[in-house]
């Protein structure tokens, strides 16, 4: 199995370049050992310390100031290789939470077309429950759990919770993980502030059910036919039509400000144990 390689950037030129490293360091962690346990996937995360070039066989994941009106944080170039976009600023940490959510997805699904059939899903009393149907997944491995709520820390950076293949089981069955933090409970199960998207079969809709309003009840809302793109492109263009911020919510308004707060206490702690480490050398 070939290894893929991502490479983290910042092209703002204002972030800490210490922290960058750190958050590559982190997620290199959390595709070689925790995505591993669950998709068949061999991966390294890497810092990339020059915007101005981008190495052979890398897909970027570039940090940006901003993004334009109608634009995701996934691509693909004009060779249609994979890279993403992430907004940065050193006024937050949550852009940590994005990038790695970017990063799990292009590796899941890296050309952003990935369907998984399983149950359908519907919406009764405002809750959401297993329809009779069977629906078209597009396989994205984060948006089901993607509010910062349900977040973890690895070596003081917050990194974004990540769906199982057992997500698309078609029942809950005990001893299952559904998501890697164990957040999501059960088969096609989704958490307040995320959401997912499907085709159905029989009639050739795309739908999306949306969560992201944690102050509203989930609701379904027709796509429309695909068209050009890859379909997780597509998607994402929708939503930032309809002013979804998905994940750029997680960069510019955090919720969890508590697990950024205790992570970058925790990266100060390990920065001082390197200093003094350094010194029995």
């Amino acid at each position: 199995m070939s290894v893929i390689q991502i490479g983290l950037v910042d092209t703002t030129k204002k972030l800490d370049p210490q922290l960058v490293q750190a958050v590559a360091a982190a997620l290199n962690i959390q595709v070689t050992r925790d995505l591993t346990q669950f998709w068949n996937i061999s991966a390294t995360v890497v810092y990339l310390s020059d915007p101005q070039k981008a190495p052979s066989g890398v897909w970027p994941v570039r940090l940006v100031k901003s993004l334009p009106p109608g634009e995701g944080g996934f691509h693909l170039d004009k060779h249609n290789q994979p890279y993403a976009e992430v907004i940065a600023t050193s006024a937050s940490d949550g852009w940590t939470v994005a990038a790695s959510h970017e990063v799990l997805e292009m590796l899941v699904d890296p050309y952003g077309n990935r369907l998984q059939s399983s149950r359908s899903i519907e919406i009764a009393g405002k809750k959401i429950q297993d329809g009779n149907g069977q629906f078209e997944y597009l396989v994205e491995a984060c948006d089901p759990c993607e509010a910062d709520k349900y977040a973890y820390p690895i070596q003081g950076v917050a990194v974004s919770d990540f769906l199982t293949p057992h997500f698309y089981d078609p029942m809950v069955t005990p001893g299952t993980r559904y998501s890697f933090t164990g957040a999501l409970k059960a088969p096609r199960q989704i958490l307040p502030g995320g959401y997912i998207s499907w085709v159905d079969p029989s009639t050739e809709t795309w739908q999306q059910l949306q969560y992201i309003d944690t102050d509203a009840p989930p609701k379904i809302v027709n796509l429309g036919p695909a068209k050009g793109k890859s379909l997780r492109e597509w998607v994402h263009t929708k939503n930032r039509r309809k002013n979804l911020m998905t994940t750029r919510q997680l960069s510019t308004k955090p919720k969890n400000t508590q697990l950024l707060k205790d992570c970058a206490s925790h990266r100060g702690r390990l920065d001082q144990i390197a200093t003094m480490r350094a010194k029995l050398y």
